[in-house]
């Protein structure tokens, strides 16, 4: 496949039989190459003429990943998929308009076949569908899905009326590995306070022991028992006298001020209690107050 997504010096003479005579027809050929051809991204049996700059990939995640790694960054830019005009037979190598069926050779060119996004894909175990609200199609079956009109984008039927909305969360860059996130293949995740990340990045960050929002702060999942166990181990530890003073914290998941004890093991909100919290100020006492004057 290498060859294929390769650049050639003159895309306008990459060659490509155009008389449908030139190839023969396979027999049974709606399933005639199923799952034998396609690129890292997809199992197709076609490629597409990217008609931005003219060049034959076989997807456009091929062609955008090719295309943005030229040393000319003047050069760089990405497909549109509903510009798609024209792809190849993977088969017979016929140029022809979209279609799901070659009219050369009447090999099945995507198994699932989408007329709006242009798009082609054999592994229909992925359970694709075209979300309209959202104008692509995405994967993991309808079903399981809704669409989000303030997030703007599909979420697992589990969020419905079950996450808080922050609009137009997922079109933006994940947080940790700056994707795009509204077109990405991979998997996402809608945090507790409504920010989107990927699921790989989100469960990395875990591993990490951040349970942190990377944009907003706030807790990332119920650490309600990560709390309790926190009570416990600062009421089993006693701090030593120069340490007992009052600080001012700022509560990262409520937002509400307190003055509380200090502890080298946390702060507790006096509000919501959690311990997702941040010093603002030391409370100086009184009593040393009154000696300063």
């Amino acid at each position: 496949m290498a060859e294929q997504n390769s650049i050639p010096e003159n895309p306008q003479d990459t060659p490509v039989p155009g008389n449908p005579q030139d190839t023969p027809v396979p027999e049974n050929p709606l399933d005639f190459g199923k799952l034998e051809f396609g690129c890292e991204h997809y199992r197709r049996r076609c490629r597409i003429r990217a008609p931005c700059c003219n060049r034959i990939f076989t997807c456009r995640h091929c062609q955008n990943e090719a295309i943005n790694s030229l040393s000319n960054v003047k050069e760089h830019h990405e497909i549109n998929r509903r510009d798609i005009k024209q792809v190849v037979c993977a088969v017979c190598e016929f140029e022809q308009p979209v279609a799901k069926i070659c009219c050369n050779c009447g090999v099945n060119m995507g198994e699932y076949f989408c007329d709006v996004c242009n798009f082609y894909d054999d592994e229909i175990e992925k359970k694709q569908f075209h979300c309209t609200e959202c104008g692509i199609c995405r994967v993991g079956g309808r079903e399981n899905f809704f669409h989000c009109p303030k997030c703007g984008s599909c979420y697992a039927v589990s969020l419905r009326d079950n996450h808080d909305c922050v609009e137009d969360s997922m079109k933006n860059s994940c947080p940790i590995c700056y994707e795009y996130l509204f077109d990405s293949t991979k998997v996402t995740q809608v945090m507790r306070c409504g920010h989107t990340i990927h699921m790989g990045c989100y469960e990395e960050m875990l591993n990490q022991q951040q349970y942190r929002c990377p944009l907003c702060s706030k807790s990332s999942m119920d650490m309600t028992r990560n709390w309790e166990k926190l009570d416990e181990e600062i009421e089993a530890t006693i701090m030593p006298d120069e340490y007992r003073y009052e600080v001012s914290i700022l509560c990262n998941d409520c937002s509400v001020t307190s003055i509380v004890k200090f502890h080298i093991f946390g702060h507790k909100c006096s509000h919501c209690n959690s311990y997702n919290t941040r010093v603002t100020q030391k409370q100086i006492p009184q009593e040393e107050s009154t000696s300063d004057n």
